[in-house]
């Protein structure tokens, strides 16, 4: 069976993790068809590289000889998931499409290249996508997909013709345990996903030694020591061999070492135990971000690649979309955006902004998820020191049932301050009431997973249309 013959049809073909599986199956030459409720920019990616695309769903885009695919957020009562059904079609998660890929889907048995995975708690986008961008602008033709848009590549996926597949792996459901890795980096591990991880840390602990003990023969696992979830990790399974980087811990493999922070990013070298391998310097900002470089330096070293090849790209690497973005200026005003959605993660995000601004501090927080809000409450309360004023808007559900009680109103309550301001409705609405509160010389960081994204540019279109006298 030639790639051709391979069909291929994506319900909600339109998210970006599912789109970029597309894209790399179109490059690889198979057939790929995909429905979603609404065209989206990626919609028209997938369709201008030669996919069928449906807008809404509907039984008869399903036919036998095709493997379905279906994001988390279809429901069984989806007419194509439905009519699969019917037919005796196994409907696929995404992460069975990633693993066939990984294991060489299309590909020659001496062509399938090494299998390079990122995962943990925060930074997994950052990681494989730095990686991936490094290893295609040194020119060694790697194959990735990753979750987030690499901007200065334009794309999350590629199908290549080197010796290395990148990819982010997701332990947000348990799938991490389906892949087969030869260098697999974990850069943190904390409790986020309440919903599936019932036990909390314990089933996390459990899931990834599973990931771990399913790894390629001879692969090698890569872990950041400075992580308490880390150190529980290694403790807890000490038969196994990690290789461990670190910035604060003693007798890493990997280290940052001389580190020097710039308004907007860093230099610092690499040492390899006693011995300086390399230079590198970042521009984009915060002390996470030279974690990053390391957990990329330390597999690409792993894997052989030429240091002084890759060292330039670490350089001009502007970062993921969504990852401390820029969307907007006016008035003196900078807006960021970041995607930012567990504690952790919003107060790296936030002590970052505040290393490389002087001036006022303003963060919009849209929380992500009713059972993300509940079970993190506490550890939410504490994520925002570093900020001047703190505006929360309403909680994204992602499909989640509200619960009564968690909400953005009462979590803005908690604070007993001027400081902190709760404003519901929608993305517009809350940039119209947001807009007067703004001063020249902000700095603005919209954070979420969900619509807060849309603030940084109806602030924009808003002061436009005031400078204009609409």
């Amino acid at each position: 069976m030639g790639n051709k013959d391979k069909k291929f049809h994506f319900i909600a073909i339109g998210g970006v993790g599912m789109s970029g599986l597309a894209k790399y199956l179109l490059e690889l030459g198979c057939t790929v068809s995909g429905s979603d409720i609404k065209e989206s920019k990626y919609t028209k990616k997938v369709e201008k590289l030669g996919a069928t695309v449906h807008i809404g769903h509907d039984a008869k885009y399903i036919a036998s000889d095709m493997i379905v695919v279906a994001s988390t957020a279809i429901r069984d009562n989806n007419p194509e998931v439905i009519r699969a059904k019917e037919l005796g079609i196994k409907v696929h998660h995404r992460s069975d499409i990633l693993k066939m890929i990984s294991e060489g889907l299309g590909k020659k048995e001496d062509e399938i290249p090494d299998f390079i995975g990122f995962s943990g708690t925060h930074g997994k986008t950052t990681t494989s996508g730095l990686c991936s961008y490094v290893l295609q602008n040194a020119g060694y033709e790697p194959s990735y997909c990753v979750g987030g848009i690499i901007p200065d590549l334009d794309t999350n996926a590629e199908c290549a013709k080197g010796r290395f597949f990148v990819a982010e792996l997701d332990e947000s459901d348990g799938t991490i345990v389906k892949y087969h890795t030869n260098i697999s980096v974990i850069n943190n591990l904390e409790v986020d996903h309440v919903d599936f991880y019932k036990n909390g840390f314990k089933d996390l602990l459990a899931t990834f030694k599973t990931h771990i003990d399913n790894m390629a023969k001879g692969g090698k696992v890569i872990v950041n020591k400075d992580c308490n979830g880390i150190k529980q990790l290694i403790a807890a399974y000490p038969t196994t061999k990690f290789i461990t980087f670190g910035i604060e811990s003693g007798g890493v493999d990997y280290s940052a070492r001389n580190m020097k922070f710039t308004e907007f990013g860093s230099e610092f070298d690499v040492y390899k135990k006693s011995e300086k391998i390399v230079s590198l310097s970042l521009i984009i900002p915060g002390k996470h971000n030279i974690y990053n470089a390391l957990a990329v330096i330390a597999a690409l070293n792993e894997e052989g690649v030429d240091l002084e090849k890759v060292k330039p790209h670490f350089s001009t690497f502007s970062g993921m979309g969504r990852r401390f973005q820029k969307v907007a200026e006016f008035d003196g005003i900078r807006i960021f955006d970041d995607y930012a959605h567990h504690p952790t993660e919003i107060k790296t995000t936030l002590d970052s902004a505040r290393l490389c601004n002087t001036n006022r501090l303003v963060a919009i927080f849209q929380p992500h998820r009713y059972t993300r809000l509940k079970g993190l409450w506490n550890d939410f309360l504490k994520s925002f020191s570093a900020v001047d004023k703190l505006i929360v808007v309403d909680v994204y559900s992602a499909s989640e049932d509200p619960i009564e009680g968690i909400n953005s109103k009462a979590f803005a309550q908690c604070f007993k301050t001027d400081d902190v301001t709760y404003i519901g409705g929608s993305m517009e609405n809350a940039a119209r009431k947001i807009l007067p509160l703004l001063k020249s010389g902000d700095m603005v960081i919209t954070l979420g997973a969900g619509d807060v994204t849309r603030i940084g540019s109806e602030l924009k279109k808003l002061h436009d249309a005031t400078q204009a006298g609409i």
